[in-house]
């Protein structure tokens, strides 16, 4: 099987833009609240890069999807190649955990989201989040649009 074989069938999967998270964004931006999307945090190759990214409130969102990245309640083994899969699956996993690790060091709040959960419950917890990390840095903090919104 040539390269171009191989990379075909993952050519399709998005690294931004899924639909749960356009969904997500859409709920947020309904809140008042304003963000940067496929930020980079940090410099070089391997600096996380949020999904959603609260740039004055230090709050990174990443959407992440039950296969990809081994969710507990619908993870799911491919049936064939495992070889190949099981340890993509497992450093997508380790990739995840370090960049959490790397963004709370530099005093970011990491939220994760399941493709899984409700959006709009997912969208409020943020909310919650952005808003309680705005009102704590001070006057002036509140994401734009978002003052005197609940």
């Amino acid at each position: 099987m040539t390269r171009s074989a191989r990379a075909s069938p993952l050519s399709g999967n998005r690294r931004r833009g899924t639909g749960p998270e356009l969904r997500l964004r859409s709920w947020l931006h309904r809140a008042g609240l304003r963000f940067r999307v496929d930020f980079r945090v940090g410099t070089g190759r391997s600096a996380p890069r949020p999904d959603i990214a609260f740039t004055r409130q230090k709050v990174a969102i990443f959407v992440d999807g039950c296969f990809w990245h081994s969710c507990p309640e619908h993870k799911s083994l491919p049936a064939t190649n495992q070889d190949y899969w099981l340890p993509k699956l497992a450093r997508n996993v380790e990739r995840d955990a370090q960049n959490t690790a790397d963004l709370e060091a530099a005093g970011w709040t990491v939220i994760r989201v399941w493709e899984h959960e409700d959006i709009e419950l997912a969208a409020a917890r943020i909310s919650a989040v952005v808003r309680k990390r705005a009102e704590s840095a001070g006057p002036g903090r509140l994401p734009q649009g978002a003052r005197g919104a609940s």
